[in-house]
């Protein structure tokens, strides 16, 4: 056992390179003194994971998917900042010149976003590196069919970002390549064939025989089998109407079908469970494992029954997921006894938070909220506070304003994925690109979207909602079943394309005014089109 002795908090936020500056935090609390754990939560954070990902190399491909962290999946200005930020799930306010960063994190949240913003850029530049490597990898000639259908299924769901990100892009197939600029269509054809081709069939069909792919049918989410692959094809054909104009909306169907029907993936809900690595020694409340929902996207996540595709990081050795540090106050350094200050940055909208029932297990894991406690149970004093209800650290779901003095305890933290007691900035939680949750959603809104009848949803939505302890519907509309899918798939970079199929994106919500169709694509960064030599033509609106 070890003994950890106290730590006095340093006075100003550690921020990382997107953050904000200009902070004025001042002592606000302390790591707790005399915590015992066990060596091994120490020395192995994931600890309790339901199988060892190190029993899995990856060989070849390591570095291909290695990717998947590298263009900001989980934190802070990249892919992750513009599919959470322009929704009504998420928003960072600014705290008077705390979080300011010129306005780019204001233009996300009110979709006045432009040509020039970092964020974009990164999410573009990030997504055709990714392509580059795997296109090295596949021009390497050296992969068996296996690795090759992954390699191409891995980069399809690249182009699949830059396809729902950004329209009409350039499809490089090769090293050195530069093709011209092609429509949001052939993109969409492309990417439908490579995935197609990835799993060895020219169709998706219901029932249809897939023990002839190239792709595995075992179980391993870190990489790509034919159930993944599958997935990703649901996901593409799900939008396909936002993509193309037509509806694809019964392979979509027969897609997540295939998944569901396998029997290789089950939904984590009772007896499915793991330790509980955030557990406060002085917080009764706190339990001893985490169950059902909550051990999907825990710290020690790895290999759960409901992942299918999943990114796999780790705090030592596959860095990139910064959620502590994005969403959390920093007086909540001393709730879980982070190595690092948080920066006090992405809070959830007030009427999102509340869209939640009472009881909804989600409810409970997806938010810190209300008056915080340390990691002894006691309450987190914030003796620079500028709320002037009290100097108790207090989540309060409503946000004052956006701009330009937001209360810096203001709104609901998101801690889906959970945080571990003495944890770093970087986490290890496995990020799912594809699980079974979202799969069983997609197969519910298809099947009902093919019929023209949301009822039609209900055994999948009560499913869900099973799981999530609150009572089935007997009824449903496409208003409810988004807000169903809203809450089951929060935080899950999920909400922007949802919102963008349900005609949703362009409405009103708080501190944002209705904005644009033209909003519903990102502008292509104006330092490609420059560097383009006339080859790169801007989305219309921008």
């Amino acid at each position: 056992m070890n003994k950890f002795s106290k730590i006095v908090l340093a006075s100003l936020a550690i921020l990382g390179a997107q953050a904000c500056t200009d902070l004025e935090e001042n002592l606000v609390g302390e790591i707790t003194n005399d915590v015992s754990v066990p060596v091994s939560d120490l020395v192995d954070p994931g600890n309790g994971d339901f199988f060892d990902p190190g029993a899995q190399p990856l060989g070849q491909l390591a570095g291909a998917f290695s990717e998947l962290r590298n263009t900001g999946t989980a934190n802070h200005g990249n892919y992750y900042s513009i599919q959470e930020i322009p929704t009504d799930e998420m928003v960072i306010a600014a705290k008077g010149g705390d979080w300011f960063d010129g306005g780019i994190l204001i233009q996300l949240h009110q979709h006045t976003y432009t040509p020039t913003h970092s964020f974009i850029e990164n999410a573009w530049n990030g997504s055709y590196t990714a392509i580059n490597t795997v296109n090295e990898l596949l021009a390497g000639g050296t992969l068996d069919a296996n690795a090759t259908a992954q390699a191409t299924a891995l980069r399809a769901y690249f182009y699949w970002r830059l396809m729902d990100s950004f329209g009409s892009v350039k499809i490089p197939t090769a090293p050195g390549q530069d093709p011209p600029q092609v429509s949001r269509q052939e993109v969409f054809n492309f990417v439908e064939s490579e995935l197609l081709r990835a799993i060895g069939v020219s169709e998706i069909t219901a029932g249809m025989d897939l023990s002839s792919s190239d792709l595995a049918t075992t179980n391993n989410p870190y990489q790509i089998n034919v159930y993944g692959a599958l997935g990703i094809l649901a996901k593409v054909y799900l939008n396909a109407e936002v993509y193309t104009g037509t509806p694809r909306w019964q392979e979509a169907a027969d897609a997540a079908s295939l998944i569901i029907d396998s029997g290789v993936y089950s939904l984590c809900d009772n007896g499915c469970s793991v330790p509980n690595k955030g557990k406060r020694v002085g917080v009764d409340s706190d339990p001893e494992m985490l169950e059902g929902y909550a051990a999907v996207f825990a710290p020690n996540n790895g290999g759960n029954p409901e992942h299918i595709f999943t990114i796999d990081y780790d705090e030592v050795n596959g860095t990139g997921m910064n959620f502590s540090q994005m969403n959390l106050h920093y007086s909540s350094q001393v709730t879980w006894n982070l190595q690092s200050q948080p920066w006090n940055g992405y809070a959830t909208l007030e009427e999102f938070y509340n869209s939640y029932e009472d009881g909804d297990v989600r409810k409970a894991n997806n938010f810190a909220a209300g008056e915080q406690l340390d990691a002894k149970g006691l309450d987190i004093l914030d003796f620079a506070t500028d709320d002037e209800d009290g100097i108790v650290l207090n989540y309060t779901p409503a946000i004052n304003e956006l701009q330009p003095n937001s209360i810096r305890q203001a709104g609901a933290r998101a801690t889906k994925f959970s945080f571990r007691q003495f944890g770093r900035d970087n986490m290890s939680n496995d990020y799912p690109i594809v699980r079974l949750g979202d799969v069983i959603l997609m197969r519910g809104e298809a099947l009902a979207r093919q019929a023209g009848n949301w009822n039609l949803s209900l055994p999948d939505v009560n499913m869900i909602r099973a799981r999530a302890k609150v009572a089935d519907l007997s009824s449903i509309d496409a208003e409810g079943f988004l807000a169903e899918r809203g809450r089951e798939m929060f935080q899950e970079s999920s909400r922007r394309t949802d919102l963008i199929r349900f005609d949703a994106y362009n409405r009103a919500w708080w501190e944002k005014p209705a904005s644009d169709a033209t909003r519903n694509i990102f502008p292509i960064p104006i330092n490609q089109i420059t560097v383009s030599n006339g080859t790169l033509t801007q989305n219309p609106g921008y």
